[in-house]
């Protein structure tokens, strides 16, 4: 299957950038699927996926995903159609994931919070044909498959992982395949795949209107993994614990992808810290991500034991508190800094850095063919060593254009196709060698414990309500995730709940992480010379009032009740 089937709506690497970055060998001629059976062969009765309820070699892993790719295309799903993916952090989810990929289908990373107006429009934007869901939980996944398939013009089946009459269980698709049968129909499917066809679609935390989509292939796409894993120095004896959402850019890199290019286990827990603490201490995991949602772990009374192994720490999300930096080296533990994006670019604190470097950058370059550049913001002249400018950067794994959105790409990127991250950033030297410290965003996004908030897409939402005539959106510090979204409200009439705003979101079937958590209210916006919202004023204006409740010994909790998230993450 060539890159032919997405037509213009597939922004393709530049025929000479490509051709570099294969003659250099960082691109492979393999897909997914068949870089996961060469793995498995190499180290067969090595564990390959760990969970609190169950594990599974790579031997067993390969077979069961040969068994679901082949009930899948017996199903008549076709190579390229693409996948909705709603699950959590199950062995499942995992078997899932690679035998979707093995039947060739395309994989779509929505988060299981994610509701109807995020996922109808990514769906019909993608052409999706199937969407994948899960059993058990507080909110019903499979009717919500159910609806969102009424009156759409691709979906045709509802997968679910568990026992469910309303959609296709994929246990019983796998079920009774001849191991030999399947693995023949799983080789002749991926000898038809080009590795330069997209593997998966990702999404981004976009600024305006609902994610955009991010088309990853598959050659870049494990080479991202494999240079992830090889700038720790992995091996097949490497034990990664992953805690927050697996189907997820960060997930899928870091924590699947990444040791399973080596040989190495993914000890996969959930954001409960009472059950994954226990797992990591009984896996013996050599090595961790932790994010901004759980920057606080090293509080708990059974942390010590769960990092017992740990020989590498990596932290991921806003400034990262010297303390934690402290811990880690009090207890003899590596620790440094990871900055990712769902577009692609890496930048890592890898071994070796000095101190100053990981406490207070994001590192360097995962690869030696990424370029970065720091840009005056909204043009293209670079900016000196030491000084703020936008964050821009190519390379082997860095997307070169959204997906269906070439309005949109037109503004991401520059003239020679350096994507514009919207991130601002400094390139400082230390010890010889350009170090990039993170120093805020232009782009107008609240950074929910790793999950980006497009404050105008909230914005919008709130305008729906018959009685808001003016909202504004803004982040408030938050201990545990870092940012929450704070709405700055004007109104008709009496003032609006928090609660009475949460249920507007709910009416509109919005992910609740995206939830306004605090409701403030103004007779009027404040507004710049040049007549535009005055955020900073209102950013001002809210982490002067926390702070005032909490020295009058209160704090920023919002006075109703917090919508939760999906985990949070970085990537």
């Amino acid at each position: 299957m060539s890159t032919t089937r997405w037509g213009d709506a597939l922004v393709r690497y530049p025929a000479g950038r490509a051709h570099a970055y294969r003659a250099a060998g960082l691109w492979g001629t393999a897909t997914i699927a068949d870089e996961l059976h060469r793995v498995a062969r190499a180290h067969p009765d090595r564990d390959a996926v760990v969970v609190v309820d169950g594990r599974a070699t790579y031997r067993e892993l390969d077979q069961r995903t040969d068994a679901l790719a082949a009930g899948l295309a017996g199903l008549g799903l076709r190579p390229g159609d693409p996948v909705l993916f709603q699950v959590s952090n199950t062995l499942a989810a995992v078997v899932a994931w690679y035998g979707v990929l093995k039947a060739g289908l395309v994989p779509v990373a929505t988060l299981a919070a994610h509701r109807g107006h995020e996922v109808s429009a990514i769906s019909r934007q993608v052409g999706a044909v199937a969407h994948l869901v899960e059993t058990g939980g507080k909110f019903d996944l499979v009717g919500f498959a159910v609806d969102q398939a009424r009156d759409h013009p691709t979906l045709r089946h509802v997968l679910v992982v568990g026992d469910d009459p309303r959609g296709v269980g994929l246990d019983a698709l796998a079920a009774g395949a001849d191991p030999p049968r399947a693995r023949e129909r799983v080789a002749v499917i991926q000898a038809g795949i080009d590795p330069d066809d997209v593997a998966v679609f990702q999404l981004s935390g976009g600024t305006t209107g609902v994610p955009k989509v991010i088309p990853r292939l598959h050659a870049e796409y494990w080479y991202n993994a494999a240079a992830y894993a090889s700038s720790w120095g992995w091996t097949p004896d490497t034990r990664v614990a992953h805690l927050i959402p697996i189907v997820h850019n960060a997930g899928v890199v870091c924590a699947l992808h990444a040791p399973h290019s080596v040989g190495g286990a993914l000890v996969l827990g959930t954001p409960d810290l009472d059950v994954s603490l226990p797992l990591m201490a009984a896996e013996g995991v050599t090595h961790a991500l932790i994010g901004q949602g759980h920057f606080g772990a090293v509080d708990h009374p059974r942390f010590d034991g769960a990092v017992a192994a740990l020989t590498q720490v990596v932290l991921s999300g806003a400034k990262i508190p010297p303390r934690l930096f402290d811990f880690f080296e009090r207890r003899g533990t590596w620790s440094g800094q990871l900055f990712g994006m769902g577009e692609g670019l890496f930048l890592t604190t890898r071994p070796g850095a000095p101190r100053t470097a990981r406490a207070e950058t994001v590192g360097t370059v995962l690869s030696a063919h990424d370029e970065v550049r720091v840009l005056e913001p909204g043009a293209e002249t670079p900016v000196p060593d030491g000084e703020v400018g936008e964050l821009c950067c190519r390379g082997p794994y860095t997307l070169p254009g959204y997906f269906a959105a070439p309005e949109h790409n037109a503004r991401a990127f520059t003239s020679d196709g350096f994507y514009r991250t919207g991130d601002l950033a400094a390139l400082r030297l230390i010890e010889g060698e350009r170090y990039v410290s993170i120093e805020g965003r232009i782009k107008d996004l609240i950074n929910r414990g790793g999950e980006k908030i497009n404050a105008e897409e909230v914005e919008l939402l709130l305008l729906r309500h018959p009685r808001v005539s003016a909202a504004a959106v803004v982040a408030m510090p938050d201990r545990r995730l870092g940012e929450r979204t704070c709405a700055f409200v004007v109104v008709d009439g009496e003032r609006l709940t928090l609660e009475q705003v949460q249920r507007h979101f709910a009416g509109l079937d919005v992910a609740k992480f995206k939830w306004p958590e605090r409701v403030e209210h103004l007779s009027e916006l404040p507004r710049t010379l040049v007549n535009k919202i005055d955020k900073k004023r209102l950013q001002a204006r809210i982490s002067e009032t926390l702070a005032a409740e909490q020295g009058a010994g209160g704090g920023p909790v919002p006075a109703g009740p917090a919508p939760t998230g999906p985990g949070g993450g970085p990537a």
